[in-house]
């Protein structure tokens, strides 16, 4: 590893603990590569090697006064990507999300009467799961270990782990077989 590509290492993990500075602790060799934009920090707690590259467009986190964000170790986020909490995301280890990604457990507000808070439910994203471009995942789902989102799908409900989901709304494609390193029929 040339001495150039060690400097630059050291400045995104520096950076990464300045972005994050006031989240929950403890976490180490945050990197940071471009914007992220961080609101309500004492209520979001990042794990370890942690990853953002955020050189094309800024990243956002940002947890309600009653909201958690907690992610997970050696997750990855690129650009564009938005979370928002008003009750609680979990994002596991080893979590891959493309770019502009949208987590929301809220509607933020009421459909009818947009003066009024929406509804609210906890979304849960278990370890070693990928996350394509472009998409949207709303409250209340879970998605299970292993899971793929293919690009532009929009979960709106729980994606059992090993599963490929795409769509609007996502539906299963098919399982997949990790230990062979194949896809399998749904």
């Amino acid at each position: 590893m040339g001495i150039l590509h060690k400097a630059r290492q050291a400045y995104l993990i520096a950076k990464g603990n300045w972005v994050f500075r006031g989240c929950v602790r403890p976490f180490s060799k945050v990197a940071v590569d471009g914007k992220v934009i961080v609101r309500n920090r004492k209520r979001i707690q990042i794990g370890d090697k942690f990853r953002v590259l955020a050189a094309h467009v800024p990243v956002e986190l940002g947890a309600g006064e009653y909201g958690r964000i907690t992610i997970g170790d050696n997750t990855f986020i690129n650009s564009g990507t938005s979370i928002g909490s008003l009750a609680s995301i979990t994002i596991g280890n080893n979590v891959a999300i493309g770019n502009y990604v949208l987590i929301m457990d809220s509607d933020f507000h009421n459909p009818i009467d947009h003066t009024l808070p929406g509804a609210k439910a906890p979304i849960i994203i278990e370890d070693d799961v990928w996350i394509g471009a472009r998409v949207t995942i709303l409250k209340g789902v879970t998605i299970g270990k292993h899971a793929v989102i293919a690009a532009g799908a929009v979960v709106t409900k729980d994606v059992p782990a090993g599963a490929l989901v795409g769509g609007v709304p996502a539906k299963l494609i098919r399982y997949l077989h990790p230990e062979s390193g194949t896809l399998g029929s749904s």
